[in-house]
This record gives structure tokens, C-alpha cells and sequence, in this order.
């Protein structure tokens, strides 16, 4: 039997901030809100600087020489890395994903010569753009079940098929060039309202990929395996597969790349394109891709291609030589891995 006086004393262990505090909690839904607000904001940071640099130089060296801005000049910086871009958005996935592929350069270069060799044996020509991506597909897939269930770093299992990939094209070619392609084949020469056919591939990639990665389920679980694997295989998400998935689809992507690469220009070269593969995952990681997994847009992978093809063109226009360009792409590199670590250790 309790007294009276224990009977009526208040239930202090039910009071609630807003009952002690009164207004508490509209601040903390304003609290709240405004962390959303620079939590979105800082997803798209990178993104901001992106648009804002490319601005500057354009403001910049259109002033100093003002054909810079010429439509002409404008369309080729857009179009001429539409197919870098491209590429660097299958990067991003596997980066995201916690891995890398180094020999995406070499492969590129290979499924060139294949789609090439089938135009010019006069095979249909949907079958010459078609089967890069298949290819791609295959290739990165096998490679993705090797990282996956063998267990072995990315890093080497992409430099071994580097080497593969590079020596074969050399031996089977014998470093013969690819001349008299049809017409009907050089699909990144076409136009549409008088825009080519490259930047139309890239925009529209480039959104349906960002849209798909924030909505889908596979897309989350990129970021999922990417940030913290045994975490995402405790809430039910199968690891294994995923990664296989990422390298397949960066397979997909490294194939269209090679469609628009090839298609270029009437000839195709029987060598790897000189640093492809540091330009695409240049792109990735300044685009603001986390080298360390988990975090990062595709967009921001597009806006670097695009920036780096805007850096290259200025560079020619102020007659300044053209290897100053990878000195660029290695100082953006390290600053945006800086930055990135910097990022995480003030996040923990």
C-alpha cells in the first residue's frame, strides 16, 4: 500500500524536453532542418566548385583570347571528353563500391579495334556498336567475380588484365591502324538539332545513372558495400553480388565509351589511348567520387571530364604546352583525396 503523497508525486521519467522546455521542440526540428539543409549542401559542394571553375576560365580566357568562346571551340570541348565522361560514371560506380580498375584505358582500346574491325568486315552496324558493351560487360563482370570471391585487391587483378589486354592488342595487331570505316558507323559524328550525338549520350547517362543511384535499391547498396561491407552484409545486402554488378555495369559504360571513341574519326589507332585510364579516374575522384568508397555523385564525374576538357582547350588557346594538363589532373587529384580524408576525419 503506497501513501497519497507517493500516489500524486509527478512521473518524472515521462517528462518530455517539451513539456520541461517549452519551444525545445520547434527548435529542434529548425535544428534539424538546417543540418539537412548543409548535409545536402555538402553532397553537392563539390559539384558547385566544379560549375564555378569551369565559369571562371571560360570568363577568364574568353577575355584573353576571345575565339576561346567561339561556338565551334564550345561544342568540341563538350563533345571530345563526352566519351571520357562517360566512362568515368562506371568508375565512379566501382570507386563508390570500394574498388578500382586500372585497365579500363586498355579495355577501351581493345573493344575499339573489335567494333572496328566488325564495321569495316561490313557486319550489321547495330552489331558493331552493340558488342563493345557486351564485351564490356563480360570482361568486367569476370573481373568483378575474381575481386568478389577470390578475394584478391582490385588493384591487382585490374593491372593484370592491363597487361593482358595491352600485350594481346599489340600481338593480334601488329600495331596495324583501321582505315575506311563507313559512314553509317560513325554514330559520334551524328547531330541532333545541331548538337552531336556524344554530348546527348552523356547528359542523358549522366541523369538516368544519378537517378538511378539515389532511388534504386542496388544503387544504395553501392554506397552500402562501399562504406561499410560488413555492416551492409548484416542489414541483408549480399556483397558479392553487388560488387560483381558494380564491375559489369562499369563494363556496360566502359563499352559506350568505346562506341563514341571509336566513331570519333575515320581511323581507329591499334594502341591503348596514352593515359585514358588516369583521365577517367581523374574525373571520378574530382568529380568527388571518394577513393575510399562509399560516398561521392556521378554528376560530379561528368563535371570534371568536362573541366579538365576545358583546362586542355585553354591551354591551347594561351599557347601553353599541353603536358601541364597531367600535372593538373595529378594536383586536383591529391587535393580532392585531401580533402576527402579531411572530410571523414571531421565526420568521426
Amino acid at each position: 500500500m503506497t501513501s497519497s503523497t507517493e500516489r500524486q508525486a509527478p512521473d518524472v521519467g515521462t517528462c518530455t524536453v517539451s513539456d520541461a522546455t517549452p519551444g525545445a521542440h520547434g527548435r529542434n526540428e529548425t535544428t534539424l532542418r538546417r543540418a539537412g539543409i548543409r548535409e545536402q549542401f555538402g553532397r553537392w559542394r563539390q559539384q558547385f566548385v566544379l560549375v564555378g571553375t569551369i565559369a571562371t576560365l571560360f570568363i577568364v580566357v574568353g577575355t584573353i583570347n576571345p575565339m576561346f568562346l567561339s561556338g565551334s571551340n564550345i561544342t568540341n570541348i563538350f563533345a571530345s571528353n563526352a566519351y571520357i565522361a562517360i566512362a568515368a560514371i562506371g568508375m565512379s560506380l566501382i570507386i563508390i563500391c570500394g574498388h578500382i580498375d586500372v585497365s579500363v584505358g586498355a579495355l577501351i582500346g581493345v573493344l575499339a579495334m573489335v567494333s572496328g574491325w566488325l564495321a569495316v568486315e561490313e557486319y550489321p552496324t547495330w552489331l558493331a556498336w552493340v558488342a563493345p558493351v557486351v564485351i564490356g560487360v563480360i570482361v568486367n563482370a569476370f573481373i568483378g567475380t575474381l575481386v568478389a570471391y577470390g578475394r584478391i585487391p582490385s588493384i591487382i587483378v585490374t593491372l593484370g588484365m592491363l597487361s593482358i589486354l595491352k600485350g594481346g592488342l599489340i600481338s593480334v595487331t601488329g600495331g596495324a591502324w583501321l582505315s575506311n570505316l563507313p559512314p553509317d558507323f560513325l554514330i559520334a559524328q551524328f547531330q541532333l538539332f545541331g548538337v552531336p550525338s556524344t554530348v546527348w549520350f552523356m547528359v542523358a547517362l549522366t541523369l538516368a545513372t544519378a537517378v538511378w543511384m539515389h532511388w534504386s535499391f542496388l544503387g544504395r547498396a553501392f554506397y552500402a558495400v562501399g562504406s561499410n561491407a560488413e555492416a551492409a552484409q548484416i542489414v541483408g545486402i549480399q556483397t558479392a553480388p553487388t560488387v560483381v554488378m558494380a564491375f559489369a555495369i562499369h563494363g556496360g559504360f566502359a563499352g559506350v565509351a568505346t562506341v563514341l571513341f571509336a566513331t570519333q574519326m575515320q581511323v581507329i589507332q591499334a594502341t591503348v589511348p596514352v593515359n585514358l585510364e588516369l583521365a577517367i579516374i581523374a574525373s571520378a575522384v574530382v568529380g568527388g567520387v571518394s577513393i575510399l568508397g562509399g560516398r561521392g555523385l556521378v554528376v560530379g564525374a561528368t563535371l570534371a571530364a568536362i573541366l579538365f576538357a576545358t583546362i586542355n582547350s585553354s591551354l591551347i588557346f594561351l599557347d601553353v604546352s599541353a603536358y601541364w594538363l597531367r600535372a593538373t589532373q595529378a594536383v586536383l587529384i591529391l587535393g580532392a583525396v585531401l580533402a576527402d580524408i579531411a572530410s571523414r576525419r571531421k565526420v568521426r
